[in-house]
């Protein structure tokens, strides 16, 4: 690493290390509670079709806070609504703990949803209004690393108490409420908001097809994992132990993957390397299905494979959308780009719950399977309709979040990208 980079890189931790840290307490209490609420519901005896629609409720909420928060603090200022947010999200976790019931918990769930997005669109604003030019890639480099660790340390939290008792959700509480702490404590003034004309989902088809029903079953796919991963794989029969591990194992193979992938959609056609990946994560599903009998170990190298291949593709989805767009375009698309995220997040837990219930804890993979499988097929039909993007003309694949997208991590994206484009920062886009 030459002295440029070293100062780079340190400019970029002195400025932002207190948003960083307030990110990953706030992960840890987004990956506890994530996995808590529906291992806690099916204990309760919530059918499985109730469990994916409350967990539904929760993106519902998630898609009208990334859409909103901006207008709120736009009424009532940043620190304001930050502030709110997180004593709202923090005392709607604990009222599951002394009401359980199906509407309350649902009707919370959207309260949760609508809360954790409006704090993750407020503090990652603020950290994309720290970065500079030269320190952005590196930033977001080390946002998604902590993002990850965070998430996956959470589910590890799940171990510390029986998801019957009340500590659990008192702990996701205290970790919302402390999470704040840095992020208000931050020097500096509050990041400026900015509306970005959106661009109308008709057209945003028009200009990439694949990109935009790419981007809907891979938001289908992510958010039925998170919220119904820990159901099925109690269903299996495995302890709270078990199902920790089960979703830290998804986790830590997207993270092995995530930049591999990147780093292939980058110096070759998206198209070929999309339909080949969402080809093998098709193929993983099915066998984790199938290698679900046969020991815990096994199980968990299945779904680490599964993840690792299956949630890096939603970056490569907004990337080869924004292959197809001006670089004027992209800031504009990143609304219409999370509504339809948004869109497969609420239908995928309730679908995927449907057959569950129906057929059985094995077709949680079975129609997971069969989504990436139809996402395999357009992607043909595509590359038989339209030549492909040359490969100088392509951008840089920047990793997303594992807890959705929203519009402010998506102008961090773009900003990234752009930088990349301009040969600034290229390197530091795609892997840390």
């Amino acid at each position: 690493m030459t002295r440029s980079a070293e100062s780079t890189l340190g400019f970029a931790l002195r400025s932002s290390w207190a948003l960083l840290l307030g990110f990953g307490i706030l992960m840890l209490g987004d990956g506890l509670q994530g996995s808590l609420i529906p291992i806690r519901a099916d204990r309760e005896g919530f059918t499985t079709s109730m469990t994916g629609l409350m967990m539904s409720s929760f993106y519902a909420g998630f898609l009208t806070g990334s859409v909103l928060t901006p207008r709120l603090v736009g009424s009532v200022g940043h620190i304001r609504v930050f502030a709110a947010l997180a004593a709202l999200a923090s005392a709607a976790i604990l009222v599951h703990a002394v009401y359980v019931d199906f509407y309350v918990w649902s009707s919370l769930r959207l309260v949760s949803g609508f809360c954790f997005a409006g704090l993750y669109v407020v503090a990652e604003s603020w950290l994309n209004d720290r970065a500079t030019n030269e320190s952005r890639g590196k930033v977001l480099s080390l946002y998604m690393l902590v993002t990850y660790i965070g998430v996956g340390i959470g589910q590890l939290l799940l171990n510390l108490a029986s998801p019957m008792a009340f500590q659990l959700f008192i702990l996701v509480s205290v970790l919302v409420s402390v999470a704040v702490l840095p992020l208000l404590l931050s020097a500096g003034s509050p990041p400026a908001f900015s509306h970005a004309a959106g661009i109308r989902l008709r057209d945003l088809y028009r200009s990439s097809p694949l990109g935009v029903v790419g981007t809907f079953i891979e938001g289908l796919v992510t958010a039925t994992f998170f919220a119904l991963g820990p159901v099925y794989a109690q269903r299996l029969g495995l302890d709270v132990a078990g199902i920790s591990f089960f979703m830290t194992a998804g986790v830590v193979g997207t993270i092995l993957l995530q930049w591999p992938i990147g780093a292939l959609s980058d110096r070759f056609d998206r198209r070929i390397v999309l339909t080949v990946v969402t080809s093998l994560a098709a193929l993983a599903a099915f066998g984790c299905a199938w290698l679900s009998g046969l020991g815990l170990w096994w199980m968990l190298a299945a779904v680490a494979g599964f993840c690792g291949l299956s949630l890096p593709l939603y970056s490569v989805c907004i990337a080869y959308t924004n292959d197809h767009l001006q670089p004027e375009q992209m800031i504009a698309a990143s609304g219409s780009l999370v509504l339809v995220s948004g869109i497969g997040a609420v239908i995928g837990p309730l679908l995927v719950a449907l057959f569950m219930d129906s057929l059985g804890p094995d077709y949680f993979f079975y129609v997971i399977g069969l989504a990436h499988l139809l996402t395999a097929v357009f992607a043909v039909y595509r590359m038989l309709r339209r030549e492909s993007v040359a490969l100088e003309q392509q951008g840089v694949v920047a990793p997303a979040p594992i807890h959705g997208a929203n519009p402010a991590f998506e102008a961090i994206q773009q900003y990234a990208q752009e930088e990349a484009l301009s040969g600034e920062d290229s390197r530091d886009v795609s892997k840390i």
